[in-house]
């Protein structure tokens, strides 16, 4: 089979869809991928960079953007872009993961009569798969909430293809070792994106001043962007680390408890592993959609919701150390995270997809 992924912008959108890609390949080393994304963003290196064909195009917001008539040209001129693309590709199926990128892509393919996808990965509907979702033959979402943005009859509830990773997990505290930590004693993991926060990371150095000499470990990741502001603040000791960067799928994993954002990607990647988290929503993305990302996972008993604007050193130490000493909460948010989860999410959108195809057994 040949399948054309499209994505972009963010990890949120792009790493679905190489978890997706990897398993295509595990499934039939025969298929054929083609990733199209913005020529600028992180997709055009990480998608080359695990191995996959990638071609980038321009595109342009059409929302929250000044010049829409300009925004709107260069989305025209990139969907003519796109139609020589699929033209010459020839997919049996495109997928799009979300962005404003995946926009001129899918409707090219939409245009050409080629079997079509998206994928939503937080519980409240982004812009473009809004508008893709009446073109579309398929929707998968992660969130029941995400189904009222579409027609029914198209919306399938599989989750994201990251959670499948878990079906390979292997729990191994021995993994805090790298970092210097004391294996034997429970770790809390406080991580805000790939680049971190800067208005979180002014909030930790009192908090991580507190944390210095509990019972249980603490592995603070500050951000690729901000780790030299921490380094010299003599923060560390034998049970708090900070470190800039890490595996996060890994070793949160490991932790009894993770402080994290409320990105979708990130989101499922818990529930599947069955992590209690506390989530601090960014209160700077598009439509507040972490806060609706964790108030999913609070009302189903998985997380604890805590938003940046309330965060202070008191409030932020006493909640973790409830949660850290509580083994029958922490094992309840476990149990009614894993229970959110959809482990065989990869599996289940390649049955759609090949369902969709007609090449059941492609």
């Amino acid at each position: 089979m040949k399948i054309l992924l499209a994505t972009g912008g963010t990890g949120g959108h792009i790493y679905p869809a190489t978890a997706l890609a990897d398993k295509l390949m595990q499934d039939n080393s025969k298929n054929e991928i083609l990733f199209i994304g913005n020529e600028d963003r992180m997709e055009s290196v990480e998608v080359v960079k695990q191995g996959y064909r990638f071609i980038g195009i321009k595109a342009a917001k059409f929302n929250n953007n000044r010049n829409k008539l300009s925004a709107l040209k260069t989305l025209y001129k990139a969907y003519k872009e796109c139609l020589g693309i699929v033209r010459d590709f020839q997919p049996d199926v495109v997928m799009g993961f979300g962005g404003y990128v995946t926009v001129p892509v899918v409707m090219a393919a939409h245009k050409l009569g080629i079997k079509t996808l998206i994928h939503e990965q937080n519980s409240l509907t982004g812009l473009a798969n809004r508008v893709l979702g009446h073109f579309v033959d398929r929707v998968v979402i992660c969130y029941p909430t995400a189904a009222e943005a579409f027609n029914k009859k198209k919306v399938r509830l599989l989750g994201n293809p990251r959670e499948s990773a878990v079906l390979n997990f292997i729990k191994d505290r021995a993994i805090f070792s790298q970092f210097g930590l004391n294996c034997d004693l429970k770790t809390v993991l406080i991580v805000m994106g790939s680049l971190g926060s800067v208005s979180v990371n002014e909030k930790m150095t009192g908090i991580l001043e507190g944390l210095k000499h509990k019972d249980y470990n603490v592995l603070y990741v500050t951000g690729r962007n901000n780790y030299e502001q921490f380094a010299g603040l003599s923060l560390e000791t034998d049970t708090l680390k900070i470190v800039p960067y890490i595996n996060q799928f890994n070793i949160a994993g490991n932790c009894a408890l993770v402080m994290s954002r409320g990105g979708a990607t990130s989101a499922s990647e818990y529930m599947a592993l069955g992590v209690p988290t506390i989530i601090v929503p960014s209160p700077y993305v598009t439509n507040n959609h972490q806060f609706i990302n964790a108030k999913a996972m609070l009302d189903n008993g998985a997380a604890v919701l805590l938003e940046e604007k309330d965060m202070n050193v008191m409030n932020t130490i006493e909640l973790i150390d409830q949660l850290v000493h509580d083994d029958e909460r922490l094992a309840k948010m476990s149990e009614n995270a894993r229970a959110m989860s959809h482990p065989q999410a990869a599996y289940d959108i390649i049955a759609l997809i090949k369902e969709l195809t007609g090449k059941k057994d492609a």
